[in-house]
């Protein structure tokens, strides 16, 4: 009788304790996720803007296979009234047919490394792409060892390989941007870039997360110069010294403002 009781609580003991055991672990792998995951999302947010920025400029690259000529997309319209300042217009047509290629062509290289094809996409060591994946689900689809984005040395290139999984949202956005820098003495550098806009939805086991990827594309650079002025000061704040600058007069005409010669006196000869 003794030995059925203590069989008998043996056998209720054992899942409890196993049921324990499996709770423990549970919580355990919890707390991991838990403490890993931001430093794994920073790691698969970095990769994606890399892969990304990678394709766009590839789409680029494959358009201007040739540079344009500043003269095309800047156009001088000649010499205006601010200090010899030559005035100049931006060409809407030119800068609106390279915004429509742009965006078509970074649009189609991104949907064709969607659909697998490893030609638009760029080949890191430490990346291995799921072909098989992106060609059946959609999406850019890339293998990382733990160790590698968790960050931890010890690890390495060892463990577990996680999968990270990234597809473009809406459509890409290109706008045109403009920067001015001066330089010398009455100049400045006019530069026109097109700025490249992707949204991206980054999806890891148990989590996901929406980024943007940047990039930007110079078009044209032009130089504006003036005319230097006879006083110049860098300090803009100081009060500038009231001081005439005399221009050089013309010199006199001896033949017509000259004086007559005086007659000599008359000599007495008594």
């Amino acid at each position: 009788m003794k030995k059925r009781k203590q069989l008998f609580r043996r056998s209720r003991l054992f899942p409890m304790v196993l049921v324990s055991l499996l709770g423990c672990v549970l919580l355990f792998f919890y707390y991991i996720n838990a403490q890993l995951m931001p430093t794994f999302m920073r790691y698969a947010e970095v990769e994606t803007n890399k892969i990304a920025s990678y394709v766009i400029s590839k789409a680029i690259t494959s358009r201007t296979s040739n540079v344009l000529d500043s003269n095309e997309v800047i156009e001088s319209v000649g010499e205006g009234e601010n200090q010899g300042l030559v005035d100049s217009k931006l060409n809407t047509e030119v800068i609106t047919r390279i915004m429509a290629e742009t965006q078509t062509l970074v649009q189609s290289h991104l949907e064709e490394a969607e659909k697998g094809n490893l030609d638009h996409l760029p080949k890191y060591e430490d990346i291995e792409y799921d072909e098989e994946s992106m060609q059946r689900d959609g999406g850019i689809v890339f293998y990382v060892p733990i160790g590698l984005a968790t960050g931890l040395p010890l690890l390495g290139n060892l463990g577990p390989k996680i999968p990270i999984r990234f597809h473009v949202i809406g459509n890409v956005q290109v706008n045109m941007e403009q920067e001015i820098q001066e330089f010398g003495i009455n100049n400045a550098a006019v530069k026109y870039s097109v700025r490249t806009t992707v949204n991206v939805q980054i999806i890891v086991p148990f989590d996901s997360m929406s980024a943007t990827v940047e990039q930007k594309i110079p078009v044209a650079i032009t130089l504006l110069k003036g005319n230097v002025p006879y006083i110049y000061s860098s300090d803009a704040s100081s009060t500038q010294p009231a001081i005439e600058v005399p221009l050089p007069a013309t010199p006199p005409n001896s033949s017509t403002n000259a004086p007559s010669p005086t007659a000599p006196p008359a000599s007495d000869n008594n």
